[in-house]
């Protein structure tokens, strides 16, 4: 179960990332590191590596415990590596600060009117 294994299999194993084709895009699209370095998806991780993943919005720094050739339950993937404390903090702060945000507000006016909006339309249009 310690065997070196390839960061995209692991990435997708570990369920950090919902398929191996998103992984394998994230590494060559330079979001994936390996103890500091950009990698390519066939490098090979093993335990006790340190792996920094970017997505959208948010990024996570996890240590390595385990590996695993195959995706195998969340409880399971879960063992497989270790989330730093900077990284956790950093996570839960962005996380508070969603939560505290308003929600955002729809713009009226955008898509189809309403019959009211029709109405209104028709007698300023004169009909």
């Amino acid at each position: 179960m310690d065997e070196p294994v390839r960061v995209d299999k692991w990435l997708w194993a570990a369920r950090l990332l919902k398929t191996r084709a998103l992984a394998a895009e994230a590494v060559k699209g330079g979001r994936v590191h390996v103890n500091g370095r950009a990698i390519k998806p066939s490098r090979d991780v093993r335990p006790g590596d340190e792996l920094e993943l970017t997505a959208r919005d948010w990024r996570i720094t996890v240590v390595i415990r385990g590996t695993a050739q195959r995706r195998g339950p969340a409880k399971e993937a879960q063992l497989l590596y270790e989330e730093t404390p900077e990284s956790r903090e950093e996570r839960e702060r962005r996380a508070a600060e969603r939560r505290m945000a308003a929600p955002p507000v729809p713009e009226r006016g955008g898509g189809r009117p309403t019959k009211r909006d029709r109405r209104r339309l028709d007698r300023q249009r004169g009909r």
